[in-house]
């Protein structure tokens, strides 16, 4: 069950609330995890954790088999964040939702749907706008001056990746820039011998990147390929997790509300379950961009202050 997986369990006396997290919470989870903590409405409530080891050749079975032991304890709920990138997440996740709908368990889910846009599960689902986002980041690179401008992500990646790819696709179209498929990279294994070629032969001048993962990941393998970041390369990514500000050149990025994210999940979960019947909804956060040096913003705000006339990094 992914990085995230919090289950409702019901007892005579009390709802219990079960968790289960990945033992690295470096990435947008942890805050989600404090977030369901902190609520306002746990405090009627019992947390309790689970595990799931971050290994993609035994995550599909143990999300499995975790699936299985919250039906057998007569959970009153389940909160999920899709399995991705393993060799089964899809067959798997449509496995456990199947599984828990005919138990009767009502599920919301975590940051992304199931199902690839536009269609849509049958379950809550508490998240951002993926596509805005995708938009947003791809429009400030855009009003930087940038007109070339690829994408990055890993194959196999979560449905919110594609959500992005979108929104990337839209702020080009209306800057009135080509949408050429061939910016557009998907990784498999090994960044820096992926990358080499589609840099040196389409020539990006930023790499809009699937998440901050994809970013540290591609900006550490350009920067062993001599390129500098962000004077030869703008890179962004979309999250903002806690190491983004941390990276060689600190990541521009979109901020996702991961805290409040994880509060506003607990409130959906408690209002399904007192009202089984009412309308399944989309719970989509505000997500906002943080600016910092690797999209090159700064460095030219700080050339204007110096006396230079141009809003574009040198080429």
């Amino acid at each position: 069950m992914s990085a995230l997986n919090q289950v409702l369990h019901s007892p005579k006396y009390q709802q219990i609330l079960e968790k289960i997290k990945a033992d690295i919470l470096t990435g947008r989870y942890g805050p989600i995890c404090q977030g369901m903590s902190e609520a306002p409405q746990t405090r009627r409530n019992a947390l309790l954790w689970g595990n799931i080891t971050p290994d993609l050749d035994t995550k599909d079975q143990q999300a499995w088999e975790l699936c299985r032991q919250y039906i057998a304890k007569r959970v009153a709920g389940v909160f999920f964040a899709p399995l991705e990138r393993t060799a089964a997440s899809e067959q798997t996740n449509h496995q456990i939702l199947s599984t828990l709908e005919r138990a009767r368990i009502p599920v919301v889910l975590l940051d992304r749907c199931v199902l690839p846009y536009p269609k849509r599960s049958a379950h809550d689902l508490v998240a951002i706008d993926h596509r805005r986002a995708g938009y947003m980041i791809t429009e400030h690179l855009i009003a930087l001056g940038c007109c070339r401008i690829g994408f990055v992500a890993y194959s196999n990646s979560a449905s919110t990746v594609e959500a992005r790819i979108a929104g990337y696709r839209d702020a080009l179209f209306v800057a009135g820039l080509p949408v050429k498929v061939d910016l557009i990279q998907h990784l498999n294994d090994d960044p820096l011998s992926e990358l080499k070629p589609y840099v040196e032969k389409q020539k990006p001048d930023a790499l809009v990147c699937g998440n901050d993962r994809t970013a540290g990941q591609v900006m550490q393998s350009l920067i062993r390929l001599n390129y500098r970041i962000p004077d030869d390369i703008r890179i962004v990514g979309i999250d903002d997790v806690g190491y983004a500000s941390l990276l060689p050149s600190p990541l521009t990025t979109v901020h996702q509300p991961c805290r409040e994210i994880g509060v506003a999940a607990v409130a959906v979960m408690l209002e399904r379950l007192e009202t089984p019947g009412m309308p399944i909804r989309d719970i989509l956060l505000d997500c906002k961009l943080v600016v910092r040096e690797s999209c090159g913003a700064k460095k030219a705000e700080t050339l204007r202050k110096a006396g230079g006339a141009t809003d574009e990094l040198p080429r």
